[in-house]
This record gives structure tokens, sequence and C-alpha cells, in this order.
């Protein structure tokens, strides 16, 4: 994976529009020869970025590029710490170094992650600008047990983001992933860290398909969405504002009311509710038909001779009943 250094952080922001740019301009703008420009555009494509070239007219995107602004993000979201590393490892690897000096609702964001993580230690394929990857600091004074439902919070704050943003139809699937068309859209990772009796510091990372790389596209192993699928993304760095703004809030309602105040959301925006599915645990399965969640955030299944049976997060898997992945 290439890095982005200064020169090419400037030649991406030249090609940011997803004009035609010579080799030669690039060159003199950036006081480099064109072969130098070639090797850099060359580094681009390997952190996921679609450029290509033709003839007698030069480089492009194929498709313009929203670049984070850091500036704009920091006075708009102030008080707010807002961190941008445009090639990162992971931001919530990073965030979890940084808690000491953190406040909550700090956040971590990247164009592109190197070593991101998914549920249950998965890859997470990060093309450079196709995603929205965030990491927000949060800390609960009431410890570990308190934050039991935080990810279901977490998901229902970043599908009414999207809504006030224009874009409807997105759905939750328990406990921390949104659907699109019954197809995974967005991951939602919480870790947590702290001591028994003490407070509980969460880093809550979230990776959003915007618009994926068509070269990307063949590298995730499960059926999924993007964005781009539901209207125009104009302007990312408004959604990066809507989505903080939506977060903070609904987090700060989480550590006041507990997940029960948003039981009511969770299962009007819940894909599975209603449907046949299965629950895997390790080696075992159960069937039945989902019926949202209670007001601990727990699963109910309802098994075939009417039983209600409530599954509390751990190592279980959510399965439509056709074996859609989870």
């Amino acid at each position: 994976m290439s890095e982005l250094t200064p020169l090419r952080e400037s030649l991406l922001r030249m090609l940011a529009d997803g004009h035609f740019h010579s080799g030669e301009q690039l060159g003199e703008a950036l006081s480099v020869s064109r072969a130098a420009v070639s090797k850099h555009v060359q580094a681009l494509k390997r952190l996921g970025l679609d450029v290509y070239s033709v003839s007698g007219k030069g480089y492009r995107l194929a498709v313009p590029l929203s670049l984070l602004d850091p500036v704009r993000l920091g006075r708009e979201l102030a008080p707010t710490r807002v961190e941008v590393v445009p090639v990162i490892g992971s931001t919530n690897q990073h965030w979890l170094e940084s808690i000491p000096g953190l406040e909550k609702g700090d956040v971590c964001l990247a164009e592109c992650q190197t070593a991101g993580r998914g549920r249950r230690g998965r890859h997470w394929v990060s093309p450079f600008g196709g995603q929205l990857i965030l990491s927000l600091y949060w800390r609960l004074e009431q410890g570990m047990a308190a934050a039991m439902g935080l990810s279901l919070v977490v998901g229902i704050a970043v599908v009414e983001a999207l809504q006030a943003q224009g874009f409807e139809g997105v759905q939750l699937k328990w406990p921390n992933d949104l659907y699109l068309g019954g197809r995974k859209l967005a991951g939602i990772l919480v870790e947590m860290s702290g001591t028994a009796g003490g407070p509980c510091h969460l880093v809550i990372g979230m990776g959003l398909n915007l618009l994926l790389p068509k070269d990307e596209q063949t590298r995730i192993d499960q059926p999924w969405a993007e964005l781009a699928e539901l209207g125009e993304i104009a302007d990312r760095n408004a959604l990066v504002v809507a989505l903080v703004g939506h977060l903070q809030r609904y987090l700060a309602l989480f550590e006041r009311e507990g997940i029960a105040a948003f039981r009511e959301q969770w299962n009007r925006l819940d894909y599975f509710n209603g449907k046949p599915v299965r629950v895997l645990m390790g080696e075992q399965e159960v069937h039945g038909r989902a019926r949202g969640i209670d007001d601990q955030g727990a699963l109910l299944l309802e098994l075939d001779n009417g039983e209600i049976k409530r599954f509390l997060g751990g190592e279980i898997s959510l399965r439509g009943a056709g074996g859609q992945v989870s």
C-alpha cells in the first residue's frame, strides 16, 4: 500500500475535480518531470483510486472526489476535536492509543485504512475516498455494564443522519450493520477499555461505503451496497458533520436513558424484523422468526413453538433463512 506524501496529496487535489489534466501541466505545477507524475499516479492507483490516462489529454479520476476538509470540519464541529489522517492503519487503533488526550465526542477520520478491522477480526476493504471512515471517542462514567446496547444506538444515529441528508431506505441488522436492499452498506465496530469500578472508554468505529472503484469491488466477499445508489454524494464534509452531530446527541441520550429509549426506532428500522432467520453461536444454530429487540437490546427470536428466546451479543451471527451472510 502506498503512502500519501505531500506531493501525492497535491497531485490528488488537482485531479479531484474529475477533469483531464495533462502530465506536462501537472509536472509544472508540482515542479517534477512528466515521468515522475506518471510514477506518482501509479502510487495513487495503489491506494484504490480509479485514475486513468488518455494519450493527448492526460490524467483524470473516473469520478470527482470530495476530499475531507479538516479546517471546515474543525470549524463546523467545534469544540469537538477533529483529526483527519488521509492514510492510516486503523482509525480505531489510533484513537484507542490516544484516549488519555481525548474528550467525549472527539473524532478521527481517514480517506483510506490499510489495516481496518471488521467484526470478528475480518479485514475491512478501504479504497481511498470510497468510504466514510470514522472513529469517535465516548466515555461512560457508569462503567462497562452501561454500554449494553450502545452499538444499536450508533446504528440508529447513522441511519437517521443519512435520512437527514436525503438518503432514504437504509435499514439495520442486529447488532452492528447497516443494510441497503439486503446488502451490507456499513459496519460498526465498538471497542471498549476500562477497569472495574472505573469509567468505560469507548472507541466507536464506522466504515460506510460511498462509491467504490470497480477494481476494489471484487475484493469484497459478501453482498455489499454503496450510498451512491440512493443519490449523488455532493458533499462528504456535510455528511460527516451530520453523522457526528447525530452520534453525539444520541449517545448523550443513551447515557441518560439507556437502550430502552431507542427500542421503537430500532424495531422500525430492523431489516430482519418479522423475517425467518438463523442465529449461529459457534457450532449451534437456532432457527426462528426475528421479533426486534427488547428493552436491554437483546435480539428476540420466536421459535416454531411460539417460545421467545433472547440473545445478547457475543459470538452470535444473524443470517437470513436463505443463507444470507452476516
